[in-house]
């Protein structure tokens, strides 16, 4: 039996490596999650290096999330497992954070439900559409997970308990509960127009 040619053995345009720097980030920010929530737990979060350095661990995975969407669309790198795992890993970040955060005393158990009540909704919605069409993300949605994760950043990092550096964590959280809400009533009506659409 003949050998196959190696350009035969070349995957085919658009179909990339599983293998590839932009899945390999994704994955490290899925391996950061337990020891962010794990740092951010340490002595009750009273501890400020144990607190930086959640912080650092919450950067590094926030920067990762921006890099392997740009690196996979850019380079050709888009693959199903990246699909999947790419909001598996930003959802086990966030909610690792506000679930924390929560347990700690340091934000409203409500704001966790709300948001982390969207971001499941939303995922439900795109399943139940899924037959239909896909929803693409929108610039609200992009902005939405921006401001999340500045106003989440900013209550990680144990900043001085002073009246102004308050009143910007709790601006930052304000803007992100509104776009939050805001975004999900969106995804809604475009869930809700694609289906009428495709149904007819």
């Amino acid at each position: 039996m003949s050998a196959v040619p190696a350009e035969e053995q070349v995957p085919p345009p658009g179909e990339a490596p599983l293998l590839n720097i932009a899945n390999v980030l994704t994955g490290i920010r899925i391996v950061l999650v337990p020891f962010f929530l794990a740092a951010l737990l340490v002595s009750e979060g009273h501890d400020v290096r144990w607190r930086l350095g959640a912080f650092v661990l919450f950067a590094v995975a926030a920067v990762t999330d921006r890099l392997d969407g740009e690196i996979a669309r850019k380079r050709g790198l888009v693959t199903s497992f990246g699909k999947i795992a790419d909001p598996i890993a930003d959802k086990a970040l966030m909610g690792a954070a506000l679930i924390g955060l929560s347990m700690l005393g340091i934000l409203y158990w409500w704001i966790t439900v709300l948001i982390l009540g969207r971001e499941i909704g939303v995922t439900l919605l795109r399943f139940w559409v899924l037959r239909f069409g896909v929803i693409p993300a929108s610039r609200g949605g992009k902005l939405k997970t921006l401001v999340q994760t500045v106003a989440i950043g900013l209550f990680v990092l144990p900043l001085p308990a002073l009246v102004a550096v308050d009143a910007v964590r709790w601006a930052f959280m304000a803007a992100a509960i509104v776009l939050t809400v805001v975004t999900g009533l969106d995804y809604v009506l475009r869930a809700l127009r694609l289906r009428r659409a495709a149904v007819g």
